[in-house]
């Protein structure tokens, strides 16, 4: 998955010490779109501290990657990349299969926070400007006092097996939504809901159908949409006859083990889910 980096690191801890060094990496973000350069066939960059294009006033901390400081440039006025750069969406990087994986988990990273940041800017409480905190990755009110940590999306990934017919769900979302590639039922915990009663709604709410035998598996960071994943298997309780919503999907099948190919890369928990699923089943 994404977050699977070894040997490398991604550190997240707010360091409010932190100053930009030469050779620092800058990630210039808008909305979901990242500005890149294309090095070679395969691999990718971003600009730099000490490069001519990055101003060093306004750059935030990010995180650091194998002991290199990242940081966010600031929101100018303009959407336009630094020279010699282009914004590419982070759906386009993954679709295209370029740069290192750990690259990708900084680019999703950096997504992520860039977008706390950009819809933080003034209080809820009061409505003044909020400013960094001095030590913690939070924005303060200097008015109020309030204070702002970043957020987080519970969201579940739900395979649903039938065990007498050795066969899963497969999804696919609505035409114009995201890449046309496999998926499994996946959805955002509603407030006051539980975990385990988001995998029931979610898959009677897309595919018709009730289960039962709810399984954790594992989790997973998914930045483009501030999410932290949950995994969960369970089975099919009762009829197996799918009653797909169309305006959230185009396809949802029961496949068997033959019939799941797989995501394009192995970045994420559905593709894992699927393939763990496909291999354990043939």
């Amino acid at each position: 998955m994404i977050q699977d980096i070894e040997p490398h690191r991604l550190v997240n801890d707010y360091v409010s010490s932190a100053r930009p060094a030469a050779g620092d990496l800058v990630f210039y973000v808008r909305g979901q779109e990242v500005a890149v350069r294309y090095e070679g066939e395969h691999d990718l960059s971003v600009p730099r501290v000490g490069d001519a294009c990055v101003p060093v006033d306004g750059l935030t901390y990010l995180f650091s990657l194998d002991e290199q400081s990242c940081w966010l440039a600031p929101k100018v006025g303009t959407d336009e990349p630094p020279a010699g750069y282009e914004l590419v969406s982070n759906r386009t990087l993954r679709m295209e299969r370029r740069g290192s994986r750990e690259f990708m988990y900084a680019v999703y990273t950096a997504v992520h926070l860039a977008e706390w940041y950009a819809t933080n800017r003034y209080c809820g409480v009061c409505g003044h400007v909020l400013n960094h905190h001095a030590t913690m990755r939070a924005m303060q009110c200097l008015t109020c006092r309030n204070v702002v940590f970043p957020r987080l999306n519970p969201a579940v990934i739900v395979c649903v097996c039938d065990p007498e017919r050795n066969k899963i769900v497969l999804t696919r979302y609505a035409a114009g939504r995201y890449a046309p590639i496999d998926a499994l039922v996946a959805g955002f915990v509603e407030i006051g809901e539980t975990i385990e009663d988001c995998v029931r709604r979610e898959v009677r709410e897309e595919l018709g159908l009730s289960v039962k035998n709810i399984r954790y598996y594992k989790s997973q960071p998914w930045g483009v949409a501030g999410d932290i994943l949950s995994g969960y298997w369970c089975d099919v309780d009762g009829d197996p006859t799918i009653r797909r919503d169309e305006s959230e999907l185009g396809r949802a099948v029961w496949a068997g083990p033959d019939e799941i190919p797989g995501q394009p890369d192995d970045l994420s928990l559905t593709n894992e889910m699927m393939c763990l699923w496909r291999d354990q089943h043939r």
